[in-house]
């Protein structure tokens, strides 16, 4: 049995035939905004596959009600039952794309993973997933028989609690600059990180060098943050992927309590994988173990970034096969 599983977000639309096993037998990535309709983006790839699956899932950035969504970043409204009749497919399944990165961690291998907080892990144990990308995610998996089940959160959205001076001043410019209500989404994403460098330069923490204004000018700031400090080449930079790190280990270790993440807490998203050895230092390893007297219970749960870039379409390959 071979299933068709999808991962489309508003820049690129990944598309692949799996096994039963959830393994990728083909596997290509489109353009998504070169696709009038999503329909005809999978047409293109089922004739250069030449297959005719009998399930497929998509793995979309938006929420999914009813078997239907509006894509968050394009024009496309995906429709379940539609596409079951439009692409002559007899079972599609549609499921948040965080919800499908999270689906995968149980089918991923241990070179998928790049530990940065050693622990514990309980077998079978409750999972709490989050990973910052264009936003927040998060999920939790519980094991339910032979198999985890994936509970969806919009845990992104909720209220960031500042730690210390510099945060409580980070709070204060974000509400000045985006509104009273700031949730960890505001910090903990792509724009979270641009939001980060404006407060530091903004409130003197740092200078700002016009080689980074006029790379910001021309491309992703985010990008551009993370290779200047990758890079060693601008202190502001920096001091940003430090903000950040810290902040995603606290965010880290409430959810390792939240749920008291016995299996562990698992990193997903394209920004953990670029800055992992930021990610494997001190500050986030601080932050995250910092729960005063809950702190040797978070310290036990061990934390891990998915490094399979494919991780989304390996989930919904595990939804298709199980429809």
């Amino acid at each position: 049995m071979n299933v068709l599983a999808g991962d489309i977000g508003g820049t690129k639309t990944l598309l692949a035939l799996c096994d039963e096993r959830a393994r990728i037998l083909l596997y290509r990535r489109y353009a998504s905004k070169a696709f009038p309709h999503f329909r005809d983006v999978v047409a293109t790839f089922l004739e250069e596959a030449r297959a005719r699956p009998d399930r497929a899932c998509f793995g979309v950035a938006g929420p999914v009600v009813d078997d239907r969504c509006q894509a968050t970043n394009l024009p496309w409204v995906f429709d379940a039952r539609a596409l079951e009749s439009e692409l002559g497919i007899p079972k599609v399944a549609l499921i948040n794309d965080f919800q499908a990165n999270a689906l995968a961690i149980p089918h991923l291998a241990g070179k998928d993973f790049v530990e940065i907080h050693a622990g514990n892990p309980v077998p079978n144990g409750p999972v709490a997933v989050l990973g910052a990308g264009t936003g927040l995610g998060e999920a939790f998996l519980f094991a339910f028989g032979n198999r985890y089940e994936v509970v969806p959160s919009e845990g992104g959205h909720t209220d960031f609690a500042p730690t210390n001076d510099r945060q409580i001043e980070l709070l204060r410019y974000l509400r000045e600059t985006l509104g009273k209500r700031v949730s960890y989404e505001r910090i903990l994403s792509g724009p979270g990180l641009h939001n980060i460098y404006r407060f530091l330069r903004d409130r003197g923490f740092g200078k700002e060098r016009p080689e980074v204004a006029e790379a910001m000018a021309r491309e992703d700031p985010a990008a551009v943050i993370t290779r200047f400090a990758r890079d060693g080449a601008d202190p502001l930079c920096d001091t940003t992927l430090d903000v950040f790190c810290e902040v995603y280990g606290q965010e880290a270790g409430n959810l390792a309590l939240q749920i008291l993440a016995r299996g562990g807490v698992f990193i997903c998203g394209g920004i953990a994988p670029r800055i992992i050895e930021r990610m494997r230092g001190e500050i986030f390893t601080r932050a995250y173990c910092d729960k005063g007297r809950m702190a040797p219970i978070v310290a036990d749960i061990p934390v891990r970034v998915v490094m399979n870039p494919h991780a989304g379409l390996i989930g919904a390959a595990v939804a298709a096969i199980r429809l």
